[in-house]
């Protein structure tokens, strides 16, 4: 393991186990751990209550949110493992919500741009780890974490982002990338999986 600063985030889809496994990493290497703002978003429950109305606010508040934080992990001294980066914001989710019909195409082009001029202020992490999950697995997480706004989520939605994610890790250039494939895993209660991905971890940074 390196002595310099690291700098990874966690990708994955809905339910994948992102924030878990970044609680889990900051412990294991005394890391400073960034989150993903969900339980005092203002828009969640509303965009999944009615995504064609919030998709563009919601997408606005993430993107404002990942900016402030990617400025905050560059501007420090610790390493740092974040919960989910400021690339899926565009590449995953909006695009997704475009293609769905869920956010209109003269809102998605002003996204776009917006992302564009924030993203070429910052360098993209050391190192992006991608959890990747079956739609199966991904309901049956969601269920078991009990998040009453995410209960009714439309699997076809959960599916398409999946299709997504594949696309982009297929075609990401930023920097490394690491894919666990997180089918048959479980890093919070299996100490062998977790010293695999830490593992990983120490032969890429």
């Amino acid at each position: 393991m390196t002595d310099k600063k690291v700098f990874i985030s966690i990708a994955g889809n809905i339910g994948s186990g992102k924030s878990s496994l970044t609680g889990l990493i900051a412990k294991e290497f005394d890391w400073k751990p960034y989150y993903e703002k969900v339980n005092d978003n203002p828009y969640l429950k509303d965009f999944y209550a009615d995504m064609n109305r919030w998709s563009f606010n919601l997408q606005v508040y993430f993107l404002s949110h990942r900016f402030k934080t990617h400025k905050e992990i560059l501007s420090k001294k610790r390493s740092v493992i974040q919960d989910r980066s400021i690339y899926e914001d565009v590449e995953i989710f909006a695009l997704n919500l475009y293609k769905m019909g869920k956010m209109k195409k003269r809102d998605y082009d002003n996204y776009k741009k917006l992302f564009k001029e924030m993203t070429s202020f910052l360098k993209p992490p050391d190192l992006l780890i991608y959890l990747r999950s079956s739609l199966p697995k991904l309901v049956k997480q969601i269920k078991l974490r009990g998040r009453d706004f995410e209960q009714n989520i439309d699997t076809g939605y959960l599916e398409k982002l999946n299709e997504s994610y594949e696309e982009w890790i297929g075609n990401y250039s930023l920097g490394k990338c690491l894919i666990v494939e997180n089918e048959k895993l479980d890093f919070v209660n299996r100490k062998k999986d977790f010293r695999m991905i830490t593992k990983l971890i120490k032969e890429n940074v």
